[in-house]
């Protein structure tokens, strides 16, 4: 076994070809699985920043495989190139793989460093996974330690107390180019009820505003504002809801973008107007730059104005994420030789049954018997005694495959691989609009 991703981030390529990548991002690992791809399992994390591809190949020699079966699938639903797909999707292995993954979910490697929503996303892109069916054993231990780190290094160190994310530095950015009153006194529209709308939702309340009418082309605004505050915005209301806004808000990434002519046909007098646009895919018409009295700000732009963190908080995270991964890699390794050592010991007890039933099938249920029974289970406890140790001292040398291949060769043993795991209670994160891209905050 061994871990395999592919990963296309902010840090990497534009956020254009991310977003052309998560197309389809929910059937990826499904589709995957069915062909006869050398894979146990597959994870999708598919968020505003990034898309990455996290599977269990069969072992190393399953590798280029494994990744070529990915990038045709990837392909397949986002309709870019193989040629384009493997050149954007950068791909680690083994320990990188996990190291990659726990700086992710600890906010390590996001636009905003620190920021904790994606932790969030890494929690139900596993929920996901198990769902479908496609998270192998070691997948799901694999994201749920990286969750548990993120947690760990949102309360030891001074990255989790800043309380940064993509919209609370959108938000200030906002602030910022804004003249006039605070955000008690703007009237501000949301587009989308997902995730990302629900995180927006909870600052600006922080923040102070209490105009603020949510609209949805999914028609799930009157369902979101009953629990997170607001007015629902209906299709009729729409354009007067514009005409008088002073800030909207995009979080949609649905099929229906806002065009720059629809905002310059509005009588708005002269109006300043800031437009946020946090989707991927884009809610507002990038065009929206060339308007009068209009401001855009991107994802792009969040990402240059994120702050520095501190030289010495990050030294810090990046040590617990780095003794996690050390630690996350010798459990696995130990649990590799703790599979092969029951594999062993299933198969000589196989064996030793097999010549016990021929003992009592001559012998009888005799004093005899039970004295050659004796004898030969003691003498498998000490042949099995050396096997056992050397596996673990293997493990613990980072050769838990050379001990694998050992036992398939000598004694033709084939050590299963954990098989998917399904979720075992129902995902507790709000309904989103239908683009996935927006599954995630971050």
């Amino acid at each position: 076994m061994v871990f395999l991703s592919l990963v296309a981030s902010h840090s990497d390529i534009d956020l254009e070809t991310v977003a052309q990548l998560s197309a389809g991002a929910s059937q990826v690992a499904s589709s995957v699985l069915e062909t006869s791809a050398p894979l146990n399992g597959i994870v999708v994390l598919s968020t505003c920043n990034r898309y990455e591809v996290y599977c269990e190949a069969s072992g190393p020699g399953e590798i280029e495989a494994a990744r070529s079966a990915v990038i045709s699938q990837i392909s397949s639903a986002s309709g870019l190139s193989e040629h384009v797909v493997g050149c954007a999707l950068a791909t680690k292995t083994g320990q990188d793989t996990v190291e990659h993954l726990f700086n992710v979910g600890a906010g390590l490697d996001s636009a905003v460093i620190g920021e904790r929503e994606i932790a969030g996303q890494l929690r139900r892109a596993l929920i996901e996974a198990q769902e479908k069916r496609t998270a192998s054993g070691s997948l799901v231990r694999l994201f749920q330690t990286a969750s548990r780190t993120a947690k760990e290094v949102g309360t030891r160190t001074e990255l989790g107390s800043r309380g940064l994310s993509i919209v609370s530095v959108a938000l200030d950015l906002a602030s910022d180019l804004s003249v006039s009153a605070g955000w008690a006194e703007k009237n501000i529209v949301v587009f989308g009820t997902g995730a990302y709308a629900g995180a927006t939702m909870a600052l600006l309340r922080e923040r102070g505003a209490h105009r603020v009418g949510v609209y949805s082309s999914s028609g799930r605004a009157e369902t979101f504002v009953s629990t997170r505050g607001g007015s629902a915005v209906d299709e009729e209301q729409l354009q007067d809801a514009l005409s008088h806004a002073d800030v909207i808000i995009g979080c949609s990434g649905g099929d229906r973008r806002l065009m720059a002519a629809d905002v310059a046909s509005l009588d708005r007098a002269g109006r300043p107007l800031i437009a946020v646009d946090l989707a991927l895919t884009h809610d507002f018409d990038p065009a929206f730059e060339d308007l009068d009295n209009v401001d855009l700000i991107t994802l792009e732009s969040v990402r240059m104005a994120a702050p520095v963190e501190q030289a010495m908080a990050l030294r810090q995270a990046r040590q617990i994420v780095q003794d996690a991964a050390t630690d996350f890699a010798q459990e696995q390794r130990q649990r590799s030789a703790d599979a092969a050592i029951v594999a062993l010991r299933k198969h000589t007890q196989s064996v030793l049954e097999s010549e016990v039933e021929k003992v009592r099938a001559q012998h009888g249920c005799t004093a005899a018997a039970d004295e050659v029974e004796f004898a030969m289970r003691r003498m498998m406890r000490q042949l099995l005694h050396v096997p056992t140790v050397r596996g673990r001292e293997l493990a613990a040398e980072g050769r838990t495959d050379d001990y694998v291949a050992a036992l398939e060769t000598l004694y033709g043993i084939q050590v299963q691989a954990p098989r998917a795991v399904p979720a075992q209670t129902p995902p507790a994160c709000p309904v989103g609009e239908p683009a996935a891209p927006l599954r995630e905050v971050g």
